[in-house]
């Protein structure tokens, strides 16, 4: 303890400082003229002068009351994903508790302890930010009080200045290394994914497998290709070299890619040997085909229902009249064209995205092997639908043709002409095409005490019994309206009425039509935003969102796998509109897979290679210039020999050396604050009097002899 910590001396002039000045110059002058006069009583003057001047000054004593303030020392604890490999978080936990325990006994020193890399709101969960925590952590301190900071990492941080020698005021900066020596890896890398591609086009992406570090791994390795689910497909690739894969957009709207790499002869993590990627399917044109059996009230809606598209090229003919009927019309004088029956029905057939047959009957026009062909062509994948006449009842019903193989609906031979409204069915409430139509169009005033439905009534209903498929709406009696079915690779639909024009005309405040034909179109084209069984994820905010669509309730919960691979039972809420929801907080940045079945849904939290998972191998590179400017140091847990593998911990006098081979240091500042002042006079006024009185006598006597 220094017993003079504290005392000072300080002066506080009787007189201004121009006045001392100008009196000091009189006096030193006055004594130059005398000794170059060898005069006597000389000395006697000096000291005269001297005592005088000391009075002048007036010196006191001062005495601070000191009280001492504790020095601030900072440990930041990396808790990125990166930290979950291999033995990083034992040792990062158990070197944090010996930290705790052993700066406690330091009575000087107050310890921060701040973590870094566990959020993912806005992407930050991508990097480890750990000199952002550490400034925050120490914002509120002054400079002179910081013992320094203490990093507990695997050297993957991603925020260190290009200049750290600014961060110098900090104290020193040392590094606590939780990895092993000479880790190696294998990672995919996402070189170049495409963002959107024509439906039925292919686009390429580029990939690269690197094994770190370079030139130590295998020269081949097996990369695994699954597109929306389906099956994988596995193709061997050269490693450190760039791949280009060529992918067939399938559909509309996102076509999702799962690529996977197996393990490397030395592998830290299966998380960053995954990634995936979107490509937004766009179709060139639309396709459609419409054959009219008869000219009808509601032909037209269906006309600009689909002409209201710019996207759709509508190939539309209407049948005037059979090729039997005996009149004295020429042929070739019917239409403006020939309908071009072989070239539609046989040679392009497959061009089409979509049929739809309006109110057609059995006649002459279509052979029944063209009509075998639209059969063969839903089996193959293609879209088919079929608005019933009144003939769909009787013995010239397309039920009666080919098409009777793949059409849901068999007649019963009765047409019901009576005023209905198009309800909803239980599983219509729940399918994507039909959920939520309940809420188009106007809402009738009420009358009285009933309250008139939502939709224009339609007159006229086909009665059929459905074979198979789903029954998603229901008109008179309750019987089927509208049915969805699944033939083969393709897909058809059934409206059992010709009476849909009526709400495109607002009739009694009208209906959905509008929104109900592009659903239906867009289900029969495999638009995956209307797939009736399907499982979606997402991510909002910090939270994973799970949607599960069925037709029926599902209370099974489904399987979440984080990129680390820590797997999670997530329960679904279900939902009237047959959307079972769910969401948790998505911890850490990557790919997360979301599994129910033999159903997969895929999410990325932040970027699809972020820098978090593109190294995971221990390193000091990246905080080794820090270390050198701060005057800290960089250390391996593993080579340790204290407790939590800590080397020695000592506190050193600021300029001094804050680490070596085996130990660390932490700067002991010494500040303080003030918190009282005494001032004790060193010479009273009384006692220079007498003293400058005594020189004063001294001197006349001595220049008296």
């Amino acid at each position: 303890m220094n017993l003079f910590a504290g005392l000072s001396i300080s002066f506080e002039p009787l007189l201004p400082a121009w006045l001392l000045i100008l009196l000091g110059a009189l006096s030193l002058l006055g004594l130059a003229l005398m000794a170059w006069r060898r005069a006597r009583g000389l000395t006697w003057r000096v000291g005269t002068l001297a005592a005088l001047t000391l009075l002048l000054l007036d010196p006191a004593l001062v005495r601070e009351d000191r009280h001492p303030l504790k020095d601030v020392a900072v440990v930041v604890v990396d808790t990125s994903a990166s930290q979950n490999v291999g033995h990083r978080k034992e040792r990062t936990d158990a070197a944090l508790a010996a930290l705790k325990a052993k700066l406690s006994q330091m009575p000087d020193l107050d310890l921060r302890v701040v973590e870094t890399g566990t959020s993912t709101a806005g992407g930050k969960g991508e990097e480890t930010r750990a000199i952002d925590a550490l400034t925050q952590a120490v914002a509120d301190v002054p400079r002179r009080r910081l013992a320094g900071a203490i990093l507990l990492t695997d050297g993957q941080v991603h925020d260190v200045p290009e200049k750290p020698e600014s961060l110098a005021d900090l104290g020193p900066v040392h590094t606590l290394l939780t990895g092993e020596h000479g880790e190696g890896d294998r990672r995919l890398v996402l070189v170049r994914g495409p963002s959107y591609g024509i439906v039925g086009k292919t686009v390429t992406a580029t990939v690269r497998v690197e094994d770190l570090p370079a030139g130590k791994g295998a020269d081949s390795a097996l990369l695994t290709i699954r597109q929306d689910g389906q099956p994988e497909r596995q193709v061997p690739v050269p490693v450190g070299e760039d791949v280009p894969l060529t992918i067939t957009v399938g559909h509309g709207g996102p076509n999702l890619l799962e690529l996977s790499v197996n393990a490397g002869p030395a592998e830290l993590s299966m998380a960053n040997n995954r990634t995936a990627f979107i490509v937004n399917g766009v179709r060139d044109r639309l396709r459609v085909l419409l054959v009219s059996g008869e000219p009808h009230a509601g032909e037209r809606t269906w006309r600009d229902l689909l002409k209201a598209d710019p996207a759709v090229d509508l190939v539309h003919f209407t049948i005037l009249r059979s090729q039997e009927k005996s009149d004295s019309t020429p042929i070739r004088e019917l239409s403006l064209i020939q309908f071009p029956i072989r070239e539609l029905f046989e040679v392009k057939l497959n061009d089409f995205d979509l049929v739809i047959f309006d109110r057609y009957r059995q006649r002459n026009v279509l052979p029944m092997g063209y009509l075998a062909n639209i059969a063969e062509y839903v089996r193959n994948g293609g879209a088919f639908l079929e608005a019933s006449g009144p003939a769909y009842a009787t013995p010239l019903s397309l039920y009666r043709t080919p098409l009777g193989d793949i059409l849901p609906g068999e007649p019963t031979g009765t047409v019901t002409e009576q005023p209905y409204t198009p309800t909803l069915t239980e599983a219509g409430r729940r399918h994507p095409v039909t959920a939520g139509l309940d809420g188009y169009g106007e809402t009738a005033p009420a009358q009285g005490n009933q309250q008139k439905a939502p939709w224009g009534r339609w007159f006229r209903q086909i009665d059929i019994v459905p074979r198979q498929g789903t029954v998603v709406m229901n008109g008179a009696n309750n019987q089927p309206l509208v049915v969805l079915d699944r033939v083969g690779k393709g897909r058809v639909a059934q409206i059992a009425s010709d009476h849909m024009w009526l709400w495109s005309r607002g009739f009694e405040g009208g209906g959905p039509a509008a929104e109900l034909l592009r659903r239906l179109a867009h289900w029969l084209m495999k638009e995956p935003a209307l797939e009736e069984d399907d499982l979606k994820a997402h991510v909002d905010g910090d939270r994973l969102v799970v949607e599960r669509r069925s037709l029926k309730p599902d209370a099974d919960p489904v399987e979440v796998r984080s990129p680390s691979d820590a797997v999670t039972s997530l329960p679904l809420a279900d939902s009237p509109d047959g959307v079972a929801r769910g969401s948790l907080e998505a911890t850490e940045p990557g790919l997360w897979r979301v599994k129910d079945g033999d159903r997969t849904a895929l999410a990325v939290v932040g970027a699809l290679n972020p820098p978090e998972l593109a190294d995971m191998r221990t390193t000091p590179d990246r905080l080794a210039p820090l270390a050198k400017a701060t005057g800290g140091g960089v250390f391996w847990l593993v080579d340790g020999s204290g407790a939590g593998g800590l080397p020695d911990l000592r506190r050193v006098s600021p300029g001094q050396n804050a680490a070596g081979g085996s130990w660390l240091g932490l700067r002991a500042n010494g500040d303080y604050t003030v918190t009282g002042v005494a001032r004790v006079p060193l010479v009273p006024a009384w006692l220079a009097l007498l003293v400058v009185a005594a020189l004063l006598v001294l001197g006349w006597r001595r220049e008296g002899r």
